[in-house]
């Protein structure tokens, strides 16, 4: 299971390294390049599970799941899928939180053969339904509290299977015969009539064989659909093979050169469906033979009550998870002792303010360090060292075997060391394209693997990356190009601000203006004159904010991002509000 290369690949030309300087900044023991072994994701599994039988694979809230049993279930799972007719390459939907059933589903598909569709829970009947379309996936497996979201579907026919499961089936004995009396209002009651294709998770797994299905899996086949957030419409699948996963997955692991095997307790806290939490704490997890902690929802008390139980040794996360737990550990040296066993969290999904990176270190002792990464390429490219060498304000530097350029936004010809232009990706982790949309990906993806992402950025001369805006986030004011992220890095730096989003609106003279919404800490006030002081302090004039909004919270996604285009087509009065008058932006000098 090693996945650095041999001492002569690890030695890269001089010439090499001036092309790459970011090579230059690795941290001791991980290579420029690696060496990827002809595998799948279930061939993982299965290693791990000959290597590591009764080591804990997988804990529920005190019910354990060790690897010879995941292997074990999974497998049957896989078997019941083609005993009801799946086929190599047939995609199913799979809508769960982090819960033992997502992992026994998801390498169960891949074992069948199938593909691994994963939704958010959070979708609703028109979405799931669009997506099953999209997809052309006949099975779903889905929550019970999401039953009446899917049942119109089933009784349609747009699916011809729905695995229901509750997150009760997997818990400890007393847990749950205790579960209905806790959650009685949120109990649904759910069939099973495999007639009319509806089947209960347990009773559908129960009847399976235990051994390996005989398919064929090879790396080029595909795994996974990751869909993308969509900006307009239908979100789009980046279509992930074994080949794609797998490499992402190596080249994590050679970024993270102290982890153990056999050693380390992640959380999982991040979403499975979202391609981050898949692959840093699912794939990533059994191929170290970790024990991965599952959370299926962020609920702070709970996740502090797991974090002491189970002192987790790698956190992977976004910025509001790890500012939470700084706040929820403030004055309770009980927490702040448990939190001690976490050594490395990778932060992705939004930027990672100074303050949040340096409490939080402060209060485990561990590393917290900037990445980045997309659904289309599986999806980490960048992360700074852990080594101590991070640069705070950047996504740090490519991974091994991983190449980055900046490019000018209309030529896509690279652009010198130090300007900005738009960040492009080549690398074995990048995807094949988006399903059936070839229009969208040639758009994206060169003929020669380059990924262009839209997103805007900068590379220093030593290879470290920042990300600057999404092109299609950039304000334009007077001819001036704002970046919101500039700004809400400002934004950050105020004692008293504890969120912040910065987006353009349309002001009456044309073009646009930088609004700011903001959530203040509790216990703080806070008003526009004084924010704007500090702005104007710190940034030019122009890229000073010109209206205030403050609200209670700010609408993110699953994973923490904030979602700028709610705040700008649903907006919220607030009696906290204060905005700035109707000035036109200044002409630019």
């Amino acid at each position: 299971m090693e996945a650095h290369s041999t001492s002569d690949r690890q030695a890269t030309t001089q010439l090499d390294r001036d092309e790459r300087p970011w090579l230059r900044h690795y941290a001791a023991g991980t290579p420029a390049t690696l060496t990827y072994p002809e595998t799948t994701i279930p061939d993982l599994l299965r290693e791990t599970a000959r290597r590591h039988p009764a080591h804990p694979a997988v804990v529920y809230y005190g019910r354990s799941i060790d690897y010879r049993e995941l292997d074990v279930l999974s497998s049957r799972f896989a078997n019941r899928l083609i005993e009801h007719g799946l086929q190599p390459g047939d995609r199913v939907l799979v809508v769960l939180p982090n819960v033992p059933q997502y992992v026994i589903a998801h390498f169960g598909i891949l074992k069948a053969g199938g593909v691994v569709a994963a939704l958010s829970p959070l979708l609703v009947e028109r979405e799931i339904a669009l997506l099953a379309e999209d997809s052309g996936a006949r099975i779903i497996v889905v929550l019970d509290r999401m039953w009446e979201k899917v049942r119109p579907i089933v009784e349609r026919g747009e699916v011809d299977l729905a695995i229901v499961t509750g997150a009760q089936d997997y818990l400890p004995p007393v847990k749950r015969l205790l579960f209905p009396l806790k959650y009685r209002n949120d109990l649904v009651r759910v069939p099973h009539e495999p007639e009319r294709g509806v089947v209960q998770f347990r009773r559908f797994i129960s009847g399976g064989d235990a051994a390996d299905p005989q398919v064929a899996r090879q790396p080029a086949d595909i795994a996974a659909f990751q869909y993308t957030g969509g900006t307009t419409g239908l979100p789009k699948a980046a279509v992930l093979t074994h080949r794609n996963l797998v490499a992402n997955m190596l080249q994590c692991r050679a970024w993270v050169t102290e982890a153990q095997e056999a050693g380390e307790v992640i959380l999982g806290i991040m979403p499975f469906f979202h391609a981050y939490g898949v692959s840093l704490s699912l794939h990533l997890g059994v191929y170290l033979a970790a024990t991965s902690v599952l959370v299926p929802r962020f609920d702070l008390a709970d996740v502090m009550r797991t974090v002491e139980e189970h002192r987790p040794t790698l956190l992977p996360g976004v910025p509001t998870l790890y500012s939470a737990i700084i706040r929820a550990a403030e004055n309770n040296p009980k927490r702040q002792a448990a939190l001690r066993s976490i050594r490395y969290c990778i932060s992705g999904g939004a930027p990672l303010p100074l303050q949040v990176q340096e409490q939080f270190e402060a209060v485990t002792g561990g590393r917290l360090v900037e990445g980045y990464g997309l659904s289309e390429a599986s999806p980490v490219t960048h992360a700074n060292p852990l080594d101590g060498r991070a640069r705070n304000g950047t996504i740090g530097l490519p991974l091994p075997d991983t190449e980055a350029r900046i490019v000018d936004v209309e030529t896509r010809e690279p652009v010198p060391v130090g300007e900005r232009g738009e960040l492009a990706i080549r690398g074995p982790q990048v995807m094949q394209g988006y399903w059936h949309r070839p229009d969208e990906t040639a758009a994206v993806l060169s003929a020669d693997g380059w990924l262009y992402t839209g997103d805007v950025a900068v590379m220093d001369e030593d290879g470290f990356f920042r990300i600057v805006d999404r092109l299609k986030d950039v304000i334009i004011t007077a001819g001036e190009n704002i970046y919101p992220r500039e700004v809400e890095e400002v934004l950050y730096a105020h004692p008293k601000v504890q969120d912040a989003a910065v987006v353009g609106v349309p002001h009456p003279s044309g073009g646009q203006i930088a609004k700011a919404y903001i959530v203040v800490k509790p216990g703080e006030t806070l008003d526009r004159r004084e924010l704007l002081a500090f702005c104007n302090e710190r940034l030019a004039k122009f890229k000073a904010p010109r209206q205030f909004e403050f609200r209670e919270s700010l609408p993110k996604s699953a994973t923490g991002k904030v979602l700028r285009r709610e705040l700008v087509a649903a907006p919220e009065p607030s009696s906290a509000e204060a905005e700035g008058g109707a000035e036109p932006p200044e002409e630019a000098p």
